[in-house]
């Protein structure tokens, strides 16, 4: 059998028309070594239009790749919309050789768990429109020795069978995979038998256009969803019930106790790198509610060159052009290190939801992903903590209001701002549902009353510190 060459020119056809409508494509071939992966992924390769497509050949994780969490790589590795990744090996073949080579770098809990973020990953990606395809090339183990024995009859070569059969004797994986490819998943898998190369190819492409020409239909079909807006007409908030006046600290107390505090966090910053356990930290909470000066004073006797400030603000063009979580997944810190969020990927339930800029199936779905992302940052060793600093609407207005007669600070007050202020029930409305939907064991919420600047202060680090001892204790 030869290639079917009007097959080839259907997977140009129609990939160029997925590029045209911003379908990101990720297409997974998994199989043994010396199945004829690679001849098939080459085949495919070459079919596609090289200006949008990548191809990504996972190798097995080492060095830094173990200071970060399990599924960065592939985070990192996410395409823009309309562009098609081929992944040579994926999150599965990663995940068999954690497994069968015993690694424990960056991975807190049991491979059961691993395995759940793998699928929890899968299913975002299904949700928010990354058209999935996933193979898993297979053959007799008669025709696999026969490649292994043409490799090792070529000089240029023989080491690669070499790699192949060091490779069978350390991993299980064709048991593994199995395993994978029989269980009832989300995306399933197509097995392509490489006994006849050219029918394979064939196998490939027909099956690809055949999912990508679906999804087209659909995408032709389903109409564009509505921007709902659902909020409560008279909204009475259960969370934000603070009696301001008592959650005061005078600044002499203050001016004792925040150094002390502050000289305890840099001793959890080392105790932190010592174990390689990372820490992210994310603050959300009104304009003006002292964010950025309660990320400082919380930062302010840091070593530098363990932490990092992630401000968050309006996404750029090649952000909104991947998933909303992608930016986030990009920047989580190594192992060891801190990350500070100053706003984050909550904008998807926040802002996103109160301007209409997401609909409401993408941001109600939006709970359980975040609460997915979080949870797998926990499986990889990370402490993550929640902040919302709150403060009433009378404190917010002279803030703002002092802000603007300061000339030092008129940089931070702007139109939007002020028009944020207009829709404050919103808003308030957004934040109770997040705290009450997203507040985890895992990642536990805070709420920190702001209207006192150095009260919240003092709160916030005595929180992190509570919980990174409780954390330390138990290594």
């Amino acid at each position: 059998m030869e290639i079917d060459e009007e097959l080839e020119y259907q997977l140009g056809e129609v990939t160029r028309k997925t590029h045209d409508m911003e379908i990101p494509v990720m297409i997974i071939i998994e199989g043994p070594p010396a199945s004829g992966k690679s001849r098939l992924s080459n085949a495919l390769y070459m079919a596609l239009d090289a200006k949008y497509t990548d191809f990504i050949a996972t190798r097995p994780a080492r060095g830094i790749d173990l200071r970060y969490p399990f599924m960065q790589r592939f985070w990192n590795h996410l395409p823009k919309a309309g562009d098609i990744n081929i992944h040579f090996r994926s999150w599965y073949a990663q995940y068999i050789e954690y497994k069968e080579a015993g690694i424990t770098e960056n991975v807190a809990v049991d491979y059961g768990e691993i395995a759940e973020d793998m699928q929890n990953f899968e299913k975002m990606l299904h949700n928010n429109g990354y058209e999935v395809l996933k193979f898993y090339v297979n053959t007799s183990e008669e025709v696999r020795q026969r490649h292994l024995e043409k490799l090792k009859e070529n000089p240029v070569l023989k080491w690669k069978a070499e790699e192949f059969e060091e490779n069978l004797e350390l991993f299980n994986y064709e048991e593994e995979m199995q395993d994978f490819v029989e269980e009832d998943q989300l995306i399933p898998w197509t097995e392509i038998d490489f006994e006849n190369k050219n029918e394979a190819i064939n196998t490939m492409f027909s099956t690809i256009i055949e999912k990508l020409e679906a999804r087209i239909e659909k995408e032709n079909t389903t109409p564009v969803p509505r921007i709902v807006s659902d909020f409560t007409r008279y909204f009475e908030t259960e969370l934000f019930t603070f009696d301001f006046e008592k959650e005061k600290i005078e600044k002499s107390e203050y001016k004792d106790i925040l150094p002390d505090l502050q000289l305890k966090m840099r001793e959890i910053q080392f105790r932190l790198y010592q174990h390689k356990i990372p820490l992210i930290l994310v603050y959300e909470g009104m304009d003006a509610a002292g964010k950025g000066g309660n990320i400082k004073r919380t930062r302010e006797r840091l070593d530098p060159t363990g932490y990092t400030v992630n401000a968050i603000s309006a996404p750029t063009d090649m952000e909104l052009a991947h998933h909303y979580l992608w930016r986030f997944a990009t920047s989580i810190p190594r192992s060891g290190h801190i990350g500070f969020f100053d706003r984050s990927w909550y904008g998807r339930v926040l802002v996103e939801r109160v301007e209409g800029f997401a609909s409401q199936k993408e941001w109600t779905q939006a709970y359980d992903e975040i609460k997915d992302f979080e949870k797998s940052l926990c499986n990889s060793g990370a402490v993550i903590l929640k902040f919302f600093l709150s403060l009433d609407k009378d404190e917010q207005l002279k803030r703002f209001e002092k802000r603007e007669d300061n000339i030092e600070k008129q940089w931070k007050i702007t139109s939007e701002d002020w028009r944020n202020r207009e829709k404050w029930d919103r808003y308030l409305e957004a934040s109770e549902d997040m705290i009450k939907k997203t507040d985890t064991d895992y990642a536990p919420w805070h709420i920190i009353p702001g209207n006192d600047k150095r009260y919240a202060r003092i709160e916030v680090l005595k929180k992190i510190i509570s919980a990174c001892e409780k954390v330390l204790e138990d290594e």
